[in-house]
Formats: C-alpha cells, structure tokens, sequence
C-alpha cells in the first residue's frame, strides 16, 4: 500500500467518478475524497467504496460538499459537476478555483475535463498556482484512444505501443509519428504510409475522449505525481517557451514529482508538423 496519500476530486459527475474508481482500484492512494456542492459526492464515493471487496482494494473513499476538507490534500483533481452541469468551465469554474485555491496549500492540480485548456489558461493568470503545479491529463485519454487504433493495425498489443501528443485541443493535436514506435521498432519502419496516413486521418476524430477515458487518465497522472515516475506523460500546462510560445496553453511531455512539472520535453519535428503545431498553438 502507498503512503498516507489523498487524492481529492473536486465534482462528482462520471469524469470524477471514473478517477476516483481507478485511483481505488489500483490502490494507487490511501484515501480519494470526492467534492461537490450538489451533494452528490457521499452517493458516489460509497458506490465506489461497496466495491472494494469486489475488486479487491482497500483505498478509503469519502465524499463531502465542504471545501475546506480539500486541506491537505496531495493532488487535486478538477473533473466534472454531479448532474447535468457536466465540466467545470468559463467565469463559474474560475470561481470555483478561486474559492478553492486558499486550501490546496502546494498541492498539484490535475484537469481532468477535455473542455479545461482555458481554464488552465486562467488559472494561469487569475490565481497564484505557479505554472508548474497546472496539469491538464486528456492527451493521455487522446493517446489511449490513438493506441487502440495502431494496435489494431499493427496486430499487436496496445501495450507494445510508444507515442506522445502535442498541440492544443479540440483540432490542433500534433503526433510526431517519427518518435512513435511499436515493440521498441520505429512505427514508420513497421506501418506503411498508407496504413500511417489512415491511422493520423481517423486520430483527428477521437477527440473528445469519454468520460471514463479522461477519468481513467486523470488517475494515471495523479499516480505519477505522488510516485515521481520518471516515465514521461503527454499533458496540458501553460507553455513556458517550448516551440517558441509563451504563455498559451498547450500539450507536451513532461515529468512529475511531488511539486507537479519537474521537467518537460520538446520532441523532434518534421518541417510540416512543426507548421501545424505553430498555427495550432498560435506562434
């Protein structure tokens, strides 16, 4: 079992309750709190919870409508509102933050919404989170979906797949397929054009990923803040230079501790990827 960790998720809509359900089941924290005004977060939590002797876990689930008990929190998930009010988003979801924010201490914020890229912008700009500790997860939910489709034309396993994601949402992803590969094998040197060129016009419409893919990816990079994996994840955060913009957001590698972003990465980049990228990243 992981350390005295907790993990909590603010919202308990299905984005938050896929989070919570794979953070529990991988026993990957001691504690998942979830969060939501509309009282919705106690149901949830004890769904989640009268499966653990089911599936085998024994992380500890709660749920409250109280801000305050985000206090010493690890890593702090922004996923969706219990009900129809679906992703936290525009001047209510800065609120939001804005209330929240005086709790959260250092800790980490992970965006777990595929509608979240502006208001990480925001965050970035209205409050005093530091750059670092922003982190947007759909690109992981994107990248799972693209690795489902090479497997399939590859006939491998997903596993048996390597990729990264780049750019902005909802149209100006950028896969750097010359980096890709599939069982340590570059993917060009596996796939043909025609089967690369098929796979790139259907990634462009995967994206958004469901409600348990961005759930399931907002787990996955919560796990690697509190682990310090030194594996790299494709995420969003406000770009501090990285292919030559400033400020806006957009999707790179990175690595994480405890802090949130200790590093991130610029992959190669053919000419005409490079042009995509800047006009989707507006540099």
């Amino acid at each position: 079992m992981p350390e005295m960790t907790t993990v909590a998720i603010v919202g308990a809509g299905e984005v938050a309750g896929a989070a919570a359900q794979a953070l529990a089941s991988r026993d990957a924290v001691r504690r998942v709190l979830i969060v939501d005004a509309n009282q919705g977060a106690a149901g949830k939590a004890l769904d989640i919870r009268q499966s653990g002797p089911i599936e085998g876990f024994h992380a500890s689930l709660e749920g409250t409508n109280d801000d305050s008990r985000l206090a010493g929190c690890d890593v702090c998930v922004i996923a969706d509102r219990f009900g129809a009010a679906g992703e936290w988003r525009g001047d209510e979801a800065l609120s939001m933050l804005t209330r929240i924010v005086p709790h959260l201490g250092d800790a980490p914020l992970v965006f777990a919404g595929a509608s979240q890229a502006d208001l990480i912008a925001n965050a970035a700009t209205e409050t005093s989170v530091r750059r670092a500790r922003l982190i947007g997860s759909s690109p992981e939910a994107l990248i799972s979906a693209i690795k489902a489709i090479v497997s399939m034309e590859a006939e491998c396993s997903p596993r048996d797949v390597m990729l990264t994601v780049l750019g902005a949402p909802p149209s100006g992803f950028v896969v750097p397929w010359g980096e890709a590969s599939i069982g340590g094998y570059a993917m060009p040197r596996v796939l043909s054009q025609v089967q690369l060129a098929r796979i790139e016009s259907r990634t462009a419409r995967l994206w958004p990923p469901g409600p348990y893919a961005l759930g399931a990816a907002a787990a996955l990079v919560a796990a690697a803040i509190l682990s310090g994996s030194r594996q790299s994840f494709s995420v969003l955060t406000p770009l501090g230079g990285e292919f030559g913009v400033k400020g806006r957001v957009g999707a790179i590698p990175a690595r994480f501790g405890r802090p949130g972003i200790v590093a991130t990465r610029v992959p190669e980049l053919d000419t005409r990827q490079r042009v995509r990228l800047q006009v989707a990243l507006g540099g």
